[in-house]
């Protein structure tokens, strides 16, 4: 209803209010009616000027709602019921007149490593995996010598988790403990249990057979050595930062200490005339060049025993080390997870025992472990970090939240460390079959007139194949590569992906391999070769 006062006096309309549907339409009549009140002035005029305007106006509103057209309903369809199933994108794109939205974008960090491609170490990797090599099932398969992966002790692990695994991980303090869910369903502390750190402490000294003990204390406990490393050059080093690291190198650095971190690799090369052993002028040399690039050196990357070499650093080098990191005020990573695989009559010395010696500066020497190597199980992804610096250790521990090691995995290997007598046999095991399968191995690739760089640790051995690249140079290397690859169907790694200088060189991982395979192996080398001799 609308009310409406006018006078002489004042000729502004009142408020105006509308209730009821077809508001538009009310409006439009009353401009139609309004003009009547100035016909009906006078006595009474306030009341005929109210009352009439109002009666036409629902007298038009009766006479349009009869004499308004129905909507005429949408023809019946059978498929009206797909349609109000279709999916609410479908819908959204069929009524949406924005157009088509832009591909989604991910960092330029991950465009960095999706569009980097993989080295020729990769690419084997790969290949393995699409068609493995089997003795009974797959005998024409590509045979795997591109990763150092031990299989020769994997029945003694074996046996022992039929025997302990169910008790190793439910019960408190080994078998004969009470049942304890909580012990593997609750949190635990990210950097590892205290009962881990002891026990990786002990198998540690076992391990290496020296009169020298680790400290749990000084120990973060990570899924694996990869995150061991990385969080360590996260530790030590910022972003455009580099880290000095002696060639050939584990050719998986490239991403471990890089990729997330930001930071840079200065090779350092090491030639065959010294059997790839460190040089320190070529370290101070790589230091220099490092600093002209602007590069700001943060420390020194080894691997002892060397990977892929297998030679040891001897004591002398390793305090030359200690004094050349001292002098340049860096810090020292030493990657020691092959430290219980030696197989030669040469001594291994640890980087702890070098600094537990006399007193050295112990804050820039840090130490990588795991039991992916030395106790054959590198899927339950167990790490060590070992430092004396208190910083490094304080920011390892806050770290290791992005990678701990799960608590039933914890617990199996408590129990299986703390087995003192199996752990005993275990190594002294270990060590003879790798001593054996070295040396049948090693000479199998003599009888080929291939040499090998006389090794005492790891699961490689680190061949000299220049005789049969056409052409002395990276690209003879990997045509070699492709020939053993995808002819002889053998995966080695090629030198270039180590950063080797000298063409020529591969790295053959022999422990994946039982002693029936290595006549095989030699025999599709053979083939290889002697399509690659001059006529």
């Amino acid at each position: 209803m609308t009310w409406t006062r006018s006078s002489e006096s004042d000729k502004d309309s009142g408020p105006t209010t509308t209730t009821g549907g077809g508001a538009a339409r009310g409006r439009t009549e009353m401009r139609v009616i309004v003009p009547l009140q100035g016909v009906v002035q006078g006595s009474g005029g306030l009341v005929l000027g109210s009352v009439i305007p109002c009666a036409l106006f629902y007298l038009l509103q009766l006479y349009f709602k009869r004499h308004r057209s129905e909507p005429t309903p949408p023809p019946s369809s059978p498929k009206l019921t797909e349609v109000s199933e279709l999916h609410r994108s479908l819908s959204r794109a069929h009524l949406s007149g924005r157009g088509s939205s832009a591909p989604a974008c991910v960092s330029a960090r991950a465009n960095l490593i999706v569009k980097s491609g993989d080295s020729p170490y990769h690419v084997g990797l790969k290949r393995v995996s699409e068609d493995p090599y089997d003795e009974l099932s797959n005998p024409d398969g590509v045979i795997q010598l591109g990763l150092a992966e031990n299989k020769f002790s994997l029945d003694l692990a074996r046996d022992w988790f039929a025997e302990n695994a169910k008790d190793s991980i439910l019960s408190r303090g080994g078998s004969s403990g009470p049942l304890s869910m909580g012990r593997i369903a609750n949190y635990q502390p990210s950097d590892g249990l205290v009962e881990l750190k002891v026990a990786v402490a002990g198998f540690m000294s076992q391990a290496i057979e020296r009169s020298i003990s680790f400290n749990p204390s000084q120990m973060v406990l990570v899924a694996g050595a990869t995150p061991a490393i990385e969080i360590l050059s996260f530790c030590l080093a910022d972003t455009g930062n580099a880290f000095l690291v002696p060639t050939p190198y584990y050719p998986s650095f490239d991403r471990d200490l890089k990729w997330r971190t930001g930071v840079e690799i200065i090779p350092v090369p090491c030639r065959s005339a010294d059997n790839f052993n460190i040089s320190l002028s070529a370290l101070d040399l790589a230091f220099d060049q490092g600093k002209k690039r602007g590069l700001k050196v943060r420390g020194i990357v080894i691997s002892n025993p060397s990977n892929p070499v297998g030679n040891l650093l001897s004591r002398e080098m390793l305090y030359s080390l200690v004094d050349f990191a001292r002098e340049k005020n860096i810090h020292i990573i030493s990657n020691e997870i092959f430290a219980g695989s030696t197989h030669g009559s040469e001594e291994f010395v640890s980087m702890a025992e070098i600094i537990d010696s006399e007193d050295l500066d112990r804050d820039r020497v840090h130490i990588v472990y795991g039991l992916s190597k030395d106790l054959c199980l590198p899927g339950f992804k167990v790490g060590v970090i070992y430092s004396s610096n208190e910083n490094v250790l304080a920011a390892s521990k806050k770290l290791s939240r992005f990678s701990s090691i799960s608590a039933p995995t914890q617990c199996l290997i408590i129990s299986m460390l703390s087995d003192i007598r199996f752990m005993q046999k275990f190594i002294q095991t270990n060590r003879e079959r790798l001593r054996r399968m070295y040396i049948a191995f090693v000479a199998g690739l003599k009888q080929l007139g291939i040499e090998c760089i006389q090794s005492s640790g790891g699961f490689y051995c680190w061949a000299d194949m220049r005789g049969l690249i056409r052409s002395y140079s990276e690209k003879g290397e990997l045509e070699l590569w492709n020939k053993l690859l995808n002819i002889a169907k053998i995966n080695v790694t090629p030198g270039s992906s180590c950063h080797c200088i000298e063409p020529g060189w591969f790295r053959c991982c022999f422990t994946t391999l039982t002693e029936n395979d290595i006549p095989v192996v030699m025999e599709r080398i053979r083939k290889v070769s002697e399509t690659c001799k001059s006529p």
